[in-house]
C-alpha cells in the first residue's frame, strides 16, 4: 500500500476529536504507523493538532486539517479515484479478451 493511500485513510478520519488508536483500528494499521503519518502531515503543514488541557483523557487530540490539508486531501482522493478507474478499465479489457478466447467457459 503506498504512502499517499495511507495518508488519505488517515486524512479521512481527521477534523474530529479522535485518538490515534481509534484511527489505527479504523484503517487497519498500527498506532505507530498512524503516528508517523500524522507527524509527517503536521510537518508538511497539512494538519494542526490541539490537546485539550481540560480533557481528562490526555491521549485524545483534535486533528484539524489546514486549508492546504483540505486541498491535499482532495488531490490525493482524485488521484486515487483516477488510478482505480484506470485499473477497472484494464480489468474490463482483460475480461473481454478472455471472453473472446474462452467464451462462456469462464
Amino acid at each position: 500500500m503506498n504512502e499517499q493511500y495511507l495518508e488519505l485513510l488517515v486524512l479521512k478520519n481527521l477534523n474530529q476529536t479522535i485518538s490515534q488508536k481509534t484511527i489505527a483500528q479504523e484503517i487497519g494499521h498500527s498506532v505507530g504507523k498512524v503516528n508517523f503519518i500524522i507527524k509527517a502531515l503536521v510537518q508538511k503543514g497539512l494538519v494542526k493538532v490541539e490537546n485539550f488541557a481540560t480533557n481528562s483523557n490526555k491521549k485524545q487530540y483534535k486533528y484539524l486539517l489546514t486549508s492546504e490539508g483540505v486541498n491535499h486531501k482532495i488531490n490525493i482522493t482524485e488521484q486515487f479515484i483516477k488510478r482505480k478507474k484506470e485499473e477497472y478499465e484494464i480489468l474490463q479489457n482483460d475480461l473481454e479478451k478472455y471472453k473472446k478466447i474462452y467464451g462462456d467457459k469462464i
